[in-house]
């Protein structure tokens, strides 16, 4: 067993929590928060509003996910480490910039 299993196993439980919240978000009449401790804006149309935010979570899922699959290979650790790191953060800040963006301009009131 490689040593990176440990860490695909927790790219992978972050991708499937955020599967969950875009089950969540799915089938939720209120709209879906995505800042944590802020003030959520009025929607227009929340049923499209949380369509939205769910693809949001499946796209983030899947990349939290594929961010992990280099830890499987047995390739250098230490590099498909930082490459996993840099690929953590560049997801999470594309997640932000697409949320601020596209999603938030669209259905705000």
């Amino acid at each position: 067993m490689t040593p990176g299993i440990y860490g695909f196993s927790a790219f992978a439980l972050i991708g499937l929590f955020f599967l969950i919240m875009g089950i969540r978000c799915r089938h939720s009449d209120k709209p879906s928060g995505f800042w944590a401790n802020a003030e959520q804006f009025e929607v227009t149309d929340v049923r499209a509003y949380n369509k939205a935010m769910s693809k949001l979570w499946f796209v983030a899922a899947v990349l939290y996910t594929a961010i992990g699959l280099p830890l499987l290979t047995p390739a250098n650790i230490l590099l498909v480490i930082l490459v996993s790191i840099i690929g953590c953060m560049v997801v999470t800040i594309g997640i932000m910039i697409f949320f601020t963006t596209v999603i938030e301009p669209k259905y705000k009131k």
